[in-house]
């Protein structure tokens, strides 16, 4: 049993680092952040969680949602910024003990399966819109796929072409490997 544990607690350690770092980068907090941030929910779930298969800490929706409100009302980078995203997790971590408390989980019923994978979609092209600037390694800020996207368009002419053929390969190599393993796996059904 203990060795069990401390496998699972390599592996999320192994998995929770890159991600946290990710994410925070994606709120467009220090990646330093991303480590505080995710170590005291595993710690607390630890202790009060009831279910052994949730899996808790930073994901990308949160990540940019928190960026999205949080730049109306400071600049990335300034420690206002850093304050107010701050003071966002406590107001939503009080809202959530709120609700548990009052036992009003059953409103996650009301939203339909469409709404939230149209937004869980739609949060992933944004982030993939907002990759293809480290890939193309031109300057391109915004909070909407069109402002993105737009900003990209501008900016292409400032492509870095090592920056680019690094990222090429890099995706080439990790879809290729991604295409190899689905083919020596097979279909179940076949």
């Amino acid at each position: 049993m203990l060795t069990s544990d401390l496998v699972a607690a390599a592996i999320v350690t192994i998995m929770l680092i890159p991600q946290s770092l990710a994410y925070a980068m994606l709120a467009g907090l220090p990646a330093e952040v991303g480590l505080y941030a995710s170590i005291l929910p595993l710690i607390a779930y630890a202790i009060f969680g009831t279910s052994r298969t949730l899996a808790v800490g930073p994901v990308a929706v949160v990540s940019l949602m928190t960026a999205s409100s949080i730049g109306t009302i400071a600049a990335q980078g300034t420690p206002d910024y850093l304050t107010a995203a701050a003071l966002l997790a406590l107001i939503s971590g009080a809202m959530l003990m709120a609700m548990g408390l009052l036992r009003m989980g059953f409103m996650a019923n009301f939203l339909s399966h469409p709404v939230i994978s149209g937004f869980i979609t739609a949060s992933g092209l944004l982030i993939a819109a907002g990759q293809v600037k480290h890939i193309l390694g031109v300057r391109a800020e915004g909070h909407t796929l069109a402002e993105v996207a737009g900003e990209l368009f501008f900016n292409l002419h400032e492509t870095n072409i090592v920056t680019l053929l690094v990222g090429v390969s890099v995706l080439d190599a990790v879809m290729g490997r991604r295409s190899s393993h689905s083919q020596e796996g097979g279909c179940p059904s076949e």
